[in-house]
């Protein structure tokens, strides 16, 4: 049962709150409306926590807007304990990296496990937050990329969803991205330092939905534009609204 430990009422009217669902910890945003609100799963890269500021600015940002927003620490990520193999493929990861040495294996043995595990935890939250009185759907999702293709192909629930190109897809979700039939928008920071522009491209290629936009700005990793995120909320407004 989802459990709500702490809130607070922003200064824009929208309502945050901390809870734990069992094992899970997250924050839901949601905005100051008379009727339930639509609902956006926001998911950080693997390894950032739910806390991270720019994914909190983000959350309140899209809240103010008129959507319900959530998003959860999955097993593994964010604060959640790590396993001995997690971290040791992260210490194998920061090794290569730095020796310049190839780093496809080492990255799919630890993002490969980590989409796995995460994705049911994700639908078990969707689950207890479209059971509240103020959430009424329909649901997007918004983020990390891998773990959104993994939902968008098995959650029915999932109607459009917006994608940051950034970290590893591994081998199961690039094939798993034919499957996909929401709309879709993609973000890519054209120089993005740890994510090479061309994987990126060929993914977005590979998607099988009909309705697909590729935004892409000058920039590293964390340079998207401010109104990046203005769009990305008219996005969703033809979706969800």
């Amino acid at each position: 049962m989802l459990h709500f430990t702490s809130e607070q009422r922003l200064d824009d009217g929208v309502l945050e709150r901390e809870f734990t669902l069992g094992e899970i910890p997250g924050v839901l945003w949601t905005p100051k409306s008379p009727t339930p609100a639509p609902l956006i799963l926001m998911a950080h890269n693997n390894g950032l926590p739910k806390s991270q500021a720019r994914l909190v600015a983000r959350g309140r940002h899209t809240a103010a807007y008129g959507y319900a927003v959530a998003t959860i620490d999955a097993a593994g990520c964010g604060d959640r304990p790590r396993s001995a193999a997690d971290e040791q493929a992260r210490a194998e990861l920061r090794r290569a990296m730095r020796a310049g040495e190839p780093v496809d294996e080492i990255f799919e043995s630890l993002v490969g496990p980590l989409v796995e595990n995460a994705a049911p935890e994700w639908r078990t939250t969707l689950d207890a937050l479209l059971a509240l009185p103020e959430i009424g759907g329909p649901v997007g999702y918004s983020g990390w990329m891998a773990l959104g293709i993994r939902l968008a192909v098995i959650e029915p629930r999932l109607a459009a969803a917006g994608f940051f190109a950034g970290g590893y897809v591994p081998r199961a979700q690039r094939e798993e991205a034919r499957q996909l039939t929401v709309p879709l928008l993609l973000l890519l920071q054209w120089d993005d330092e740890g994510n090479p522009r061309q994987r990126a491209l060929d993914l977005f290629d590979a998607f099988g939905t009909k309705e697909k936009t590729l935004h892409a700005n000058m920039g590293g990793h964390t340079g998207t534009p401010w109104f990046e995120g203005e769009d990305a909320n008219r996005f969703f407004g033809r979706h969800l609204k």
